[in-house]
């Protein structure tokens, strides 16, 4: 009955908005560059004091993604081609910043001060040469980044707790972690990565303050602006799309259901969105509907159900937009998740170009631009 009733939401989601003949696949991934779990040793200290790290599938996998992983990663995109002899690309949705801990500590904790990703990448084993293998990857046409904010924090959040001494804050403070879940919690997860909740007005001024630096930090870096966006956790409030507007972003992203923040940390409230639907600034919403995700699947067959999902986005003369996590590719902590993640992904492209040669790979942009030129298309 579950699956019945997946099924059945898959296919009315796919109803409204854009449509097209062509079968179009987007990857879109989110969390390049953000820091989560720094190290395997800070995995196993998280264990000996208590926090069951075990337990929650981004503290337990997730991490910077080394220079082993991307070369692994794009070795595999370039061995596949569709019927215009492009590879498949990975839409990276990047954070371009993480915190200075040893900045922030030397404040006293009373300062918030970030490092670009591209000294975070300075600081790691594995990583020196990550920000030069990621424009290599975009000049191979495998990886195009794209904004998801300037970090994968509440900066607020975060800090508020540090001042008050909150022992699980520090505790993930001093091991280099952006936040924890706390130790008593009856479920285990991270509230500091929904970067864009708010805790008051001024809290949410500041929170798109801190979304047009990292756009401008990302036009910095990158040497282009980021046409499109992706908030963290699906989170944002809608007049956060007037600092996008201002900014150049044309494609707003995410999944089914925007979580619009109630303020004071009291939870979100759910609006509904469609592919293709344009928003009052003439932004245009680009909705995930294809899931391939196996570390974060309770699926036994996480490409079995892509490719259902993505057979049900075509029937619907949809492209298939597929979410698939940094977190899916990264061995830093585990080699055997990108390992055996990697297998996966193989088989989920061979399948593809086996069942629709005619299929195109093209970026979230590509079909934002795409979907501006066909507007008749949309019902």
């Amino acid at each position: 009955m579950t699956r019945f009733k997946q099924i059945i939401s898959e296919n009315l989601f796919n109803i409204p908005g854009w449509r097209t003949n062509r079968h179009i696949v987007v990857f879109e991934s989110d969390d390049w560059g953000s820091i989560r779990m720094p190290s395997r040793e800070v995995y196993e200290t998280c264990l000996k004091h208590g926090y069951r790290v075990d337990n929650e599938v981004f503290s337990r996998y997730d991490s910077l993604a080394s220079e082993e992983d991307l070369n692994f990663l794009f070795e595999l995109l370039i061995s596949f081609k569709d019927h215009r002899s492009k590879p498949p690309v990975i839409t990276a949705n990047c954070l371009i910043a993480n915190p200075d801990f040893e900045k922030i500590r030397e404040s006293g904790f009373n300062e918030y001060c970030y490092e670009l990703i591209t000294d975070t990448f300075k600081k790691y084993p594995s990583h020196k040469r990550c920000f030069e293998i990621w424009q290599e990857g975009s000049r191979m046409n495998v990886f195009k980044p794209q904004s998801h904010g300037r970090e994968h924090l509440n900066v607020s959040r975060f800090m508020s707790d540090l001042k008050a001494g909150d022992k699980d804050a520090h505790f993930a403070f001093n091991y280099e972690m952006p936040g924890i879940f706390n130790k008593n919690a009856v479920e285990i997860g991270n509230n500091y990565v929904v970067s864009l909740e708010h805790s008051d007005k001024n809290d949410k001024v500041d929170k798109e303050n801190i979304t047009e630096e990292g756009l401008k930090l990302f036009k910095d870096l990158f040497l282009y602006d980021s046409e499109s966006f992706i908030p963290s956790n699906y989170s944002w409030h809608p007049d956060l799309e007037y600092t996008l507007k201002k900014m150049g972003v044309k494609f707003i992203k995410g999944s089914k259901y925007q979580y619009i923040p109630k303020g004071s940390y009291r939870g979100f409230k759910q609006r509904y969105h469609y592919l293709g639907q344009v928003n009052a600034l003439k932004q245009i919403y680009l909705m995930r509907n294809v899931f391939f995700e196996p570390t974060l699947s309770t699926s036994s067959d996480s490409v079995s159900s892509a490719l259902r999902q993505i057979d049900t986005a075509f029937s619907w003369h949809k492209p298939a937009i597929i979410s698939i996590h940094r977190i899916n590719f990264v061995g830093f902590i585990d080699v055997k998740n990108r390992d055996s993640n990697l297998l996966l992904f193989n088989e989920l492209l061979k399948a593809i170009l086996k069942r629709w040669p005619d299929v195109e790979f093209m970026s979230s942009v590509e079909l934002g631009n795409i979907i501006v030129s066909g507007k008749q298309n949309q019902i």
